[in-house]
């Protein structure tokens, strides 16, 4: 499996940026479609955004579409999240998550996920 360490969270006023990070270790990361999912208390685990295995291909969930954008970088075995015009319900834990199985478009079946990082954004 693939071990996934994710940084950047925090605190941001409404309207301002936040880049999430999500670092891989393994040299199987480039096979395997990622993503973002966030998840407040007493509510289920949502998808933000996803990213094919050869990043030729993204998507996103419609509340943050034009907002975020998701990326991968092969070299530094790394995918980000950059988060513009933010909003206070935006505000969760944000997690990272490869996909089960491996050459897909994207991530039907997380198998590894990072720990998560708080972000809350303030009106």
């Amino acid at each position: 499996q693939v071990q996934l360490v994710e940084s950047g969270g925090g605190l941001v006023q409404a309207g301002g940026s936040l880049g999430l990070s999500c670092a891989a270790s393994g040299r199987t990361f480039s096979r395997y479609a990622m993503g973002w999912f966030r998840q407040v208390p007493g509510k289920e685990r949502e998808f933000v955004a996803g990213i094919s295995w050869n990043g030729g291909s993204t998507y996103y969930a419609d509340s943050v579409k034009g907002r975020f954008h998701i990326s991968r970088d092969k070299v530094k075995i790394t995918m980000y999240l950059q988060m513009n015009s933010l909003k206070p319900e935006d505000t969760a834990v944000y997690y990272c998550a490869a996909n089960r199985d491996p050459f897909t478009a994207e991530i039907h079946i997380p198998g590894s996920w990072g720990q998560g990082t708080q972000v809350t954004v303030s009106v």
